[in-house]
């Protein structure tokens, strides 16, 4: 789909401020999910007319333009992109027979960039804080040490993203602050702490565990935090962190992606060829599935995967990809791309029933059409947040990092969502069965229709929060308001 024929209107339009007084600059990891995140970021500041510096390796900042959906990044005239010069890092391929699903493939892309950008973000930094009154960095939770140096430069300040649900940012304060006494009268009074979570370390390997409380160590550098989210959708999570890190403010400012579309179909040749399909089909009757660009399945849970889909009888939309690597434009060897095969006349016999995207899908768009009336998903928060958006109820089936307490969230404390793999049989392959009840019990049974009427008001109340005057846009108001003066 042509970016251009999309509305880009998350938030109300903004008052401007004047230009030349304050600048930001965006520091994100260079995984998907958080380019994605740190882009809509971007948009959102830039709306004030505020110019945004978006820093990075050449080839993730390619990525970050070339996949985000709803918007067009190049023709944005307030966001600056700036490929910093990257010494070369590996890219091998996912491993889907890994024991940890987790991508580890590319934990040395991560380290690189926290050791490699700290010097031309300093010059960077140091250059604007010259001709303009206040610098503003962000960087990503998990990019703390890149930004470690810029605190001293003149008219600077540090804001930490978190790219994670506050709800997952929460349990991880709580567990490693061994549930601080002042709170402990908050977990008696409050229903919002579930009982039982999937332990962080079986979400983690421990490589990665140890890289992220290597980062946290310079979490008090900052001067405030901000969340992907809304308090109408985490609320007593927010309230939970402001008593946390008291003495700093946390703006819940999401959602950052765009919340409506444009019915503008006279460019029909430009849109994506699973729009069209989805024209085609009956409101709410097709579950869209897919699992972001960090999980790599096996053969054998892929044929499980299909054969399931065809015996729910539900139509569906299935964004078959593999795991992404660390540069994701160098195919390298050709004889380690992985060519993920479907049972032989699989696509052919599911023509009516279904179609397989195999290539980057329209995902925003996909869950805000109305044909889609469920998403089989990772639980990956961009994703959580995208489906939340659009009031479509998530069929969880976890794989690794926060997407486990992702699906807690979802399912359990929002009541949007259904279970469909159960975190603790994550080492077995999920059988066809199993996929074909869980599909069934999201789309087609009555607690999937309760959910999905939960979904459709949460939904509607999230988009209502980024107009003039709702709760988000007055968060966001308030962190420009604060940067500004």
């Amino acid at each position: 789909m042509d970016n251009d024929q999309v509305n880009p209107q998350s938030h109300a339009t903004p008052n401007v401020l004047n230009p030349s007084q304050v600048e930001v600059v965006m520091v994100p990891l260079p995984a998907q999910g958080h380019l994605n995140q740190f882009l809509h970021l971007s948009r959102l500041i830039s709306a004030y007319n505020i110019p945004v510096h978006f820093v990075g390796a050449a080839v993730h900042n390619r990525q970050a333009k070339l996949r985000v959906h709803g918007w067009n990044p190049n023709s944005t005239p307030n966001i600056h992109f700036h490929n910093f010069t990257a010494s070369p890092f590996p890219s091998p391929p996912p491993n889907p027979a890994a024991p940890h699903k987790f991508p580890s493939h590319l934990i040395p892309s991560f380290a690189a960039a926290n050791r490699h950008l700290s010097e031309p973000l300093g010059d960077l930094v140091r250059k604007l804080s010259s001709k303009t009154r206040r610098v503003i960095v962000i960087h990503d939770s998990v990019m703390a040490s890149a930004v470690r140096d810029v605190v001293s430069m003149p008219n600077t300040e540090i804001y930490t993203f978190h790219t994670v649900s506050a709800f997952t940012i929460f349990l991880y304060f709580w567990e490693t602050m061994r549930r601080v006494p002042s709170l402990e009268l908050v977990e008696a009074k409050n229903r919002c702490i579930p009982v039982e979570v999937p332990a962080i370390r079986e979400c983690f390997p421990t490589e990665f565990y140890d890289f992220v409380e290597e980062q946290y160590e310079f979490q008090n550098i900052n001067s405030g935090n901000i969340f992907n989210s809304i308090r109408i959708v985490e609320k007593p999570y927010m309230d939970l962190m402001d008593k946390i890190l008291e003495g700093k403010r946390n703006w819940a400012i999401g959602p950052f992606n765009p919340v409506s579309f444009s019915e503008d179909k006279t460019s029909n040749d430009d849109r994506h060829i699973c729009l069209k399909w989805l024209d085609k089909q009956e409101p709410n009757s097709v579950i869209y599935v897919s699992f972001g660009t960090t999980t790599a399945l096996t053969d054998e849970q892929v044929r499980e995967l299909a054969f399931g889909l065809e015996q729910s009888e539900i139509k569906f939309i299935w964004a078959l990809r593999d795991a992404d690597k660390a540069d994701i434009f160098n195919d390298g060897d050709e004889t380690q791309v992985r060519k993920i095969e479907l049972p032989k006349g699989y696509e052919e016999r599911m023509r009516d029933m279904g179609i397989v995207v195999r290539e980057w899908a329209p995902q925003l768009e996909i869950l805000g059409h109305p044909s889609t009336g469920g998403f089989l998903s990772h639980c990956g928060w961009n994703s959580c947040m995208e489906s939340i958006t659009m009031g479509v109820p998530i069929g969880a089936w976890p794989m690794h990092s926060d997407q486990p307490r992702n699906a807690v969230l979802v399912t359990e404390l929002l009541g949007i969502g259904t279970v469909v793999r159960e975190w603790a049989h994550r080492d077995d392959v999920a059988r066809a069965d199993t996929v074909a009840n869980g599909v069934r019990e999201l789309m087609a049974s009555e607690k999937g229709n309760e959910v999905r009427k939960r979904a459709e008001e949460l939904g509607g109340a999230v988009r209502e929060s980024v107009a003039e005057g709702g709760a988000s846009r007055k968060e966001l108001d308030s962190f420009i308001a604060h940067i500004y003066h």
